[in-house]
């Protein structure tokens, strides 16, 4: 499990987003086995969701952090 988040974080935007189509087509074709007959791994839906949202995290985190080092944020005064 600690592998995959370390893998994420050496990635590049690119990347991610090619992870995440590969993702949602994997977990589109799980859906679409899951209907027609009963899987053999149940848990592997929500596995690759699990997964899904871990690249999903690491592309926010890494947008958060190109437009916070791009605009000088100051805090409103109270």
């Amino acid at each position: 499990m600690a592998n995959k988040k370390n893998n994420l974080k050496g990635l590049k935007m690119d990347e991610l987003k090619k992870n995440l189509v590969t993702l949602r087509e994997s977990l589109r074709v799980l859906h679409f086995k899951s209907e027609g007959s009963k899987s053999k791994n149940v848990k592997e839906q929500s596995g690759v969701k699990k997964q899904i949202a871990r690249v999903l995290t690491e592309i926010n985190y890494a947008k958060g952090q190109v437009s916070k080092s791009k605009l000088d944020v100051k805090e409103p005064k109270k």
